[in-house]
């Protein structure tokens, strides 16, 4: 699909205009939404679709009142502010201290209004799965506190919550009610023969998709896509749906502004298709989404779906829409399925780039990005709590390339995750390792680079079109934990130290660690980033492809403000070739302190830029 044309170069000497509102919250009537409810369910239950919205309907008036918007009718859905950090609950610990607390009062000292908003990871009692095996889901784990601090948390920044909607844990009453052939549990799994076959089911494990359970009624097989302790739910059977529904609201209640389904792309299975991305659960999403305008407009969904790249952008819903719909530049299309995707490409693309000197990859990949509709962003992150998955490689890299990613990987201390594929070799799925120590060398080994090598990769996430999420490992510099991979027994423990907050906070005191310099460089960038017009999600970018030595891309906004973003993403000093609109323009750096930009001048190792013509002012800001 072509870009978006960009707007006429001769107004970029602008004032610090505002992108126009593209993503703006506009709730459905109630005759609209039971409408397009209507259509949604004769998709997911054609038999029994009258039914379901009567249920439905009831429960939404049962949750109406204890809801609100959380923007204004017709005002933006977000802005350059925003910018969130992705963190568990328990990563900073304080003795004596509930860790939400901890949390809070970290976040609030150290980052104050730096961050938009926190996704605290899963925050409820869990039995595996560092939180994705959930027993219940209305409680707060009290290992870590409770509602209350939950609710202080959401009163500061704006709180993304996970609903983990494709399995629960074998711990759950759910499954002791299945155990005992009771309600309602009793018909929320998925019993399968066992010589039942399942080969065209896509796996993202190398474990058996069946899991043998011992009833009252007898032995029993269950699907359970990711582990034996993480049974998946039924469904096709609507009190299923509308658990979880009554469940997201509970969250919307509680405080989050931003709900992330979880593994949401196995929600439905059929046998004898993929039982991945199934129109079923594209409907189930749209529902949750038309659900949340209609109740809490300005509250956002988004999509966990770690697959390769187009189908993750199918969470849009973006073949709904017609070409003319998407190049729109008044954003008038509104797409109806998750508000944001996160994007998978951006982690393993950006370390295959900064490891291999060479950004033609990426350059190809984000010049083929699509313009958006109102109402949908990229969360686009290089580090979370998993790992770094490669699926979204398939199709953009030969798999020689992403073979030589997991030896360096291994070389630099991490390990590699597989997944099944039936009838022939397992095949990586994910690289376990911090993103920190990921980036130690390059293919010729281990340098002096990895902390400017490290920080090339957060700004350029923080550069490009979306909203940026950072792991707090990020923001500390975290190398890799290997005594949590030896005590946990699990591989993705390398990338989820729990930091003592005096031990941290000794680090970013001194100036002498990494923990002090990579901390305190992103901060320096979050607070120029979010004052920025340029980096509101919603302005225009537009990729130059400069060669392999560089990655370069403008943001602009509607009214014509322009900023360059560039990159030498190698480990050589090399010379910036300006893109032909740029050429001959008085340019300074508004990472270097808004200095004058000399284009004869050779850029440092994994240096980036953000240019401005000097007759542009950049927002005046106290950088602490």
């Amino acid at each position: 699909m072509p870009d978006m044309p960009p707007p006429d170069p001769s107004t970029s000497s602008s004032h610090a205009a505002r992108p126009g509102p593209r993503s703006l919250s506009h709730p459905l009537s109630n005759d609209a939404f039971a409408r397009h409810a209507e259509t949604l369910l004769a998709v997911i239950y054609p038999e029994r679709k009258d039914e379901v919205l009567r249920r439905l309907e009831t429960l939404m008036e049962l949750h109406r009142s204890r809801l609100a918007p959380r923007v204004p009718e017709g005002e933006p859905l977000w802005s350059e502010r925003d910018q969130w950090l992705i963190t568990y609950g328990d990563s900073v610990q304080q003795e004596g201290e509930a860790p939400l607390a901890t949390l809070n009062d970290f976040l609030a000292s150290r980052l104050g209004d730096c961050l938009s908003g926190v996704h605290v990871l899963p925050f409820f009692p869990w039995s595996s799965d560092d939180g994705f095996s959930v027993i219940h889901y209305r409680e707060v784990n009290p290992a870590l506190g409770d509602w209350q601090d939950i609710q202080r948390l959401s009163e500061q920044r704006d709180l993304m919550a996970d609903l983990v909607i494709n399995h629960c844990s074998r711990e759950s009453l759910w499954f002791a009610d299945y155990l005992a052939g009771v309600q309602p549990g009793r018909d929320y799994f998925i019993e399968m023969d066992p010589e039942t076959d399942v080969s065209s089911v896509v796996r993202p494990r190398p474990s058996a998709l069946l899991t043998p359970v011992h009833t009252r009624r007898g032995l029993r097989h269950l699907w359970a896509t990711f582990s034996d302790d993480q049974i998946d739910l039924n469904f096709a059977n609507p009190d299923v749906l509308l658990e979880f529904i009554g469940i997201l609201l509970y969250y919307l209640e509680q405080g989050a502004r931003m709900i992330r389904l979880d593994a949401v792309a196995f929600l439905w299975k059929r046998l004898g298709t993929s039982c991945v991305h199934l129109p079923e659960t594209h409907a189930v999403v749209r529902l949750l989404r038309a659900i949340v305008d209609h109740l809490a407009p300005g509250s956002l969904l988004i999509t966990e779906t770690n697959v390769p790249h187009a189908e993750n952008m199918s969470y849009f819903g973006l073949d709904r829409l017609s070409e003319q719909d998407l190049t729109s530049l008044e954003g008038s299309a509104q797409a109806d399925e998750a508000h944001m995707i996160y994007q998978f490409t951006l982690p393993p693309l950006t370390l295959h780039t900064l490891t291999s000197g060479d950004a033609s990859a990426l350059t190809e990949w984000a010049a083929s990005l699509p313009s958006l509709p109102a109402g949908c962003s990229y969360f686009n992150f290089t580090a979370s709590h998993d790992g770094i998955g490669v699926r979204a490689l398939e199709g953009l890299l030969p798999d020689h390339e992403r073979d030589t990613l997991v030896r360096l990987v291994h070389d630099f201390g991490g390990y590699v995750s597989m997944r099944a594929n039936p009838g022939r070799a397992d095949t990586p799925y994910e690289l376990n390792i911090s993103y920190f120590d990921a980036l130690k060398g390059t293919r010729r080994g281990r340098d002096p680079w990895q902390i400017e090598r490290f920080i090339a990769s957060q700004t350029l996430m923080l550069s490009l079109q979306g909203i940026p999420g950072l792991y707090l490992h990020s923001l500390t510099a975290t190398p890799n934990h290997q005594e949590g991979v030896e005590r946990d027994g699990h591989l993705r423990a390398i990338n989820r130290r729990k930091w003592q907050r005096d031990e941290l906070e000794a680090l970013l005191s001194s100036p002498n660690t990494a923990t002090h310099e990579v901390f305190h460089a992103l901060k320096r960038r979050m607070t120029l980033r979010r004052e920025e017009p340029c980096f509101h999600p919603d302005a225009h970018q537009q990729v130059f492809d400069l060669g392999p030595d560089f990655f370069v891309f403008e943001r602009v906004t509607h009214e014509g403000r322009r900023l360059l973003f560039a990159l030498n993403v190698t480990d050589q000093p090399r010379v910036l070739p300006l893109p032909e609109s740029w050429q001959g323009l008085a340019l300074t750096d508004h990472l270097c302190h808004d200095k004058a930009f000399d284009p004869a001048m050779a850029r440092r190792p994994y240096q980036a830029a953000w240019l401005m013509e000097q007759s542009v002012r950049p927002p005046a800001i106290e950088v602490v």
